[in-house]
């Protein structure tokens, strides 16, 4: 009992550090869309309002598109590399990779575009005539979904895939917990190790190799 909650204790351990690490990526991702983000185009008629110019509207799209590409890149990235951590591998890793990719899709939109009003400051009163640049938004919570699905789904395939009951962890049956192996043994018998102490005969000696040319002597039944 003791081994099994320092196991649930490790996992837990291993996947709120693998929740964390997601959403430092994501936020450095963040920031990296922020600057990379193209910017939308006005033309000022009137104070306070102004014109879209020609093929500026698409940026607002381009914008969001990169956003969707980073994201599934990154949960692409850190469900690969949560799975490549063998002792984290249990139930506990799915939720804390979900949680992570949740948060990190949060933080990589709002950091962004708080990154991107810093390096395009809405100016406050521009004259009529100018054109100004305004920082492009995310616009739609839908594009926060991308990055959670995709780890989410992926660690799940790549548990499906694995053939071990351990999920390949290496987790060490500790002492005194069930054995499934010595579940199958028939009414409880004792298992002898092969090529170990010789099998008891209980009054009969063992047969002779084949080939030795002499018969198996019997002793008479007590």
């Amino acid at each position: 009992m003791q081994a099994l909650r320092s196991g649930l204790r490790n996992e837990a351990r291993a996947a709120a550090v693998i929740a964390l690490a997601v959403v430092l990526v994501s936020a450095v991702v963040g920031v990296g869309w922020g600057l990379l983000a193209p910017t939308e185009q006005l033309f000022v008629v009137e104070p306070g309002r102004g014109a879209v110019l020609t093929g500026e509207s698409v940026h607002q799209f381009d914008a969001v598109a990169m956003f969707v590409c980073l994201a599934a890149v990154v949960g692409l990235l850190t469900a690969v590399a949560a799975w490549r951590w063998r002792a984290a591998r249990g139930p506990l890793l799915p939720i804390g990779l979900l949680l992570g990719s949740l948060v990190g899709a949060v933080v990589m939109a709002r950091l962004g575009e708080q990154v991107a009003e810093w390096a395009h400051p809405r100016p406050d009163d521009p004259p009529l005539g100018q054109i100004v640049e305004l920082p492009t938004e995310v616009g739609t919570w839908l594009a926060l979904i991308v990055q959670p699905l995709i780890a989410s789904l992926l660690v799940l395939f790549l548990a499906a895939l694995n053939s071990s009951e351990d999920l390949g962890n290496n987790t060490a049956v500790p002492a005194g917990s069930f054995d499934p192996a010595g579940a199958f043994a028939p009414y409880g018998a004792a298992s002898y190790p092969a090529g170990g102490a010789p099998m008891p005969y209980r009054g009969y000696e063992p047969a002779p190799e084949a080939g030795s040319g002499s018969m198996p002597e019997t002793r008479p039944r007590r």
